[in-house]
């Protein structure tokens, strides 16, 4: 499962057993650090993920700033939360995936309000495609 963490929302993907695909999935509405676990948990266990991939909002010239200690941050705190499954993680540079999203809906004619409801989700997908794409070949 992928994992595009913002600040407001946590866009979630998923691949096919085969590992070829990924999918947009769901996306989170964040509100309290425990409240997002427990519900990043329960999908966890239903959709039995055996990882998390996590976008890696790195600058545009590869340094780290502070969305980057924020994304370190809320691995960490999930690593401690007990009872949270102990699952591997990979952190995956995320630069321009909502980018790419956004421009591929703009494409498709989407409206600004569908756009809004499925881009943090997509942008998980992409994110997550890339991880697969890296790994088929």
């Amino acid at each position: 499962m992928a994992l595009d963490l913002g600040s407001k929302t946590i866009g979630l993907a998923i691949a096919d057993t085969g590992h070829q695909i990924a999918t947009p999935f769901d996306t989170i509405r964040r509100k309290k650090f425990a409240l997002d676990a427990a519900q990043l948990a329960d999908i966890i266990a239903r959709e039995d993920i055996g990882g998390l991939v996590v976008g890696l909002p790195l600058n545009m010239d590869g340094s780290e700033g502070s969305r980057v200690q924020a994304t370190r941050a809320f691995i960490r705190n999930l690593a401690q939360l007990a009872g949270f499954p102990a699952l591997p993680v990979l952190l995956w540079d995320e630069r321009l995936s909502t980018a790419a999203v956004e421009r591929t809906l703009l494409a498709a004619d989407t409206s600004r309000a569908k756009r809004a409801t499925v881009i943090d989700k997509m942008a998980a997908a992409f994110i997550l495609q890339g991880v697969l794409d890296y790994l088929n070949n």
